[in-house]
């Protein structure tokens, strides 16, 4: 945690945001915040000039900025984590590094925390900018949350969220390779607030959302925050072994009783159904196991190559 106290900081991960980001530091230069704030940028392993440019836009900078470089890209809830644990804010907002969320917006989420005595609050967007396939990953990512996490149904998990420094002090000691912040909030709270806000279209760049990122955050959902697919293994097994039992039972009243012959196709495919489910079911087991193994055995959920403070940019500078 930084020493000097401040209301407000906001924690930005960055991946590829070379095209952005001087838009971005612009606009919070910008922002009033009363009692003081700070950006955390957290660099989440890009490829392009975006520590180049950091740097730079840190040396001038009259904000107090930390940035963090990530030896390798960890993904978004690793950087947001590595992030809470260098901030000092009584709060802290959480946003893209894209300016789809505007930056003067974090005042309304801090207003509504301040105000109702929220652990957390969460954004509502007007009108959503994403494209057409990244509004169906969303709201089926939400979908999957109100079935696997412990949160009210039907809240939208936004990543443009305000945490208080109770949240923050209870989620940023997670050391699980495979975090999701979502998770762990309302692992530690439901005193939960929303905040309608501008969502505007995205001004450089695309993004860095794919569909193995949205795949990779659903496992973290199912398998980091709950049990939910171990419930669903025990409820599948209970099914199939009464449809099991039914089918013998049929098969036993047609050849006996009707004398109908026993037919091959019909033994394979129930054979082939049953094998497939126990190998999904195995395979569920098996994940939960290695994500086990790889907490157990220490890999590492961030690994921080460099942090510059704005004020010691300029010695960090890339030389001539």
């Amino acid at each position: 945690m930084n020493d000097s106290h401040v209301t407000l900081s906001v924690v930005v991960p960055l991946y590829n945001s070379a095209e952005t980001l001087e838009m971005l530091l612009a606009e919070f230069e910008k922002l009033s915040i009363a009692g003081g704030f700070e950006l955390i940028l957290v660099n989440d392993g890009s490829r392009d000039a975006t520590e180049e440019i950091a740097l730079r836009l840190l040396a001038s900078a009259s904000r107090r900025i930390t940035y963090l470089h990530l030896s390798r890209n960890f993904g978004e809830h690793n950087a947001i984590l590595a992030g809470l644990r260098a901030c000092s804010g009584d709060f802290v907002v959480t946003m893209d590094d894209d300016l789809q969320n505007p930056p003067s917006e974090v005042v309304k989420l801090l207003d509504v925390a301040q105000r109702e005595h929220r652990d957390v609050v969460y954004s509502v967007y007007e009108e959503k900018r994403h494209s057409w396939w990244r509004n169906a990953g969303s709201s089926l990512t939400n979908l999957i949350a109100d079935w696997s996490i412990d949160k009210p149904r039907g809240l939208y998990l936004s990543s443009f969220r305000c945490l208080s420094r109770f949240v923050v002090d209870a989620i940023s000691p997670c050391t699980t390779p495979y975090p999701y912040v979502d998770g762990l909030i309302f692992q530690v709270t439901q005193n939960v607030g929303v905040v309608l806000v501008r969502h505007d279209a995205r001004r450089a760049g695309e993004s860095g959302y794919k569909l193995r990122s949205l795949l990779r955050l659903w496992m973290s959902m199912f398998i980091n925050a709950s049990i939910l697919p171990l419930r669903f293994a025990t409820i599948a097994g209970i099914g199939l072994s009464v449809i099991g039992f039914i089918s013998v039972v049929e098969v036993t009243v047609e050849h006996f009783v009707r004398h109908t012959p026993l037919g091959w196709g019909s033994l394979m495919a129930t054979v082939l159904l049953f094998a497939g489910t126990q190998l999904l079911l195995l395979g569920v087991m098996g994940e939960y196991i290695g994500r086990i193994y790889l907490g157990v055995s220490e890999k590492p959920q961030s690994v921080i190559r460099r942090q510059v403070v704005s004020g010691q940019a300029r010695e960090h500078l890339p030389h001539e």
